[in-house]
């Protein structure tokens, strides 16, 4: 008995070792945040030359083709069903193809920080989306609040201008929250038909899946790919398809394995003061007041949703004591 408690304490003990915030994976996550940060920059620098459909085909075509390198170099195991590789289609489409087609023509009429901020709902979005769909994932009065916070977040950042008249910026704008909410059913729909698939494979099967769907239709739309773009041009295309997409992915999914799901969706308290910031710096973008007390507010939402701030009085008065 003294010997499956200490195997069974043991095991406790690498669990809580794997799921630690530990230096390195505080630098990863930071790391993680300031890329994807960048990204609603670089869709900003793309989008002019590239236009909507090209920005979108390069990003997940060239990030499909360094992931199959990663892949191939890591010895994983492909996947033969046609069950799984229709999943990988019904996962590039909510996770690659819809999101980022959103997101790149919403920032056609809104900045990149504010693009970021209503991102950032993604994660009440997903709590929703998961409450109807999963059965381990229901609404608590903590979940309710955090949502309930998030939501007011996103309202305070839309301003009550969105609410009187419909201009291209709200448009914009509702397309972000579209891509939030494609996000989150991905994230419902990934953890039901891809479970117990190696995340590195699931990646790139689902970027596969998205090239398939927007490559024919980028040359439907926009008819061949221009290759006069300036160099500004190709560098953000390189870092969307490359960095934001093919690297990020790989980055993502060792966090995960080392911090756990809670630690890893801190990223996105990270994304959007980075993408404010660049935006700021590089585009001389400004945002009105109410979009920092929106995401002040999602910051709130988030963090209560997250559940360990609401830890912190009880402990210091235990400490107290």
């Amino acid at each position: 008995m003294f010997r499956v408690a200490h195997r069974r304490a043991s095991c406790q003990k690498r669990a809580m070792a794997q799921t630690s915030l530990t230096p390195r994976a505080s630098a990863e996550l930071l790391l993680l945040g300031t890329i994807w940060g960048g990204s609603f920059l670089a869709n900003g620098l793309a989008l002019p030359q590239a236009g909507v459909a090209g920005t979108v085909a390069v990003r997940v075509g060239g990030a499909a083709l360094v992931l199959w390198v990663a892949v191939r170099l890591l010895g994983l195991a492909v996947p033969r069903s046609l069950r799984i590789w229709a999943s990988f289609l019904v996962m590039g489409l909510l996770n690659n193809v819809i999101p980022f087609t959103l997101i790149t023509w919403g920032q056609q009429s809104i900045p990149s920080g504010l693009a970021s901020i209503l991102n950032a709902a993604t994660a009440i979005f997903g709590v929703l989306v998961a409450s109807l769909v999963l059965a381990d994932e229901r609404l608590t009065p903590r979940r309710i609040a955090g949502v309930l916070l998030g939501f007011a977040g996103v309202v305070t950042t839309i301003g009550p201008d969105a609410l009187t008249g419909f201009d291209p910026r709200s448009a914009g704008q509702l397309a972000l929250l579209g891509a939030a909410l494609s996000y989150a059913c991905a994230g419902a729909f990934g953890r039901r038909a891809l479970a117990g698939l190696d995340p590195r494979m699931a990646a790139a099967g689902m970027l596969t899946g998205a090239s398939l769907i927007v490559l024919p239709a980028a040359l439907l739309l926009g008819g061949p790919p221009r290759l006069d773009l300036s160099l500004q041009a190709w560098g953000a295309l390189f870092y969307l398809a490359v960095v934001a997409s093919a690297f990020a992915y790989l980055l993502y999914y060792r966090i995960l394995a080392v911090a756990g799901a809670g630690n890893l969706s801190l990223v996105t308290l990270i994304v959007p003061p980075v993408a404010i910031l660049l935006g700021a710096l590089v585009l001389g973008e400004r945002l009105p007041p109410h979009a920092f007390a929106g995401f002040g507010l999602l910051v709130a939402g988030l963090l209560v949703l997250d559940g360990r701030i609401l830890h912190i009085p009880r402990e210091l008065v235990r400490r107290a004591r």
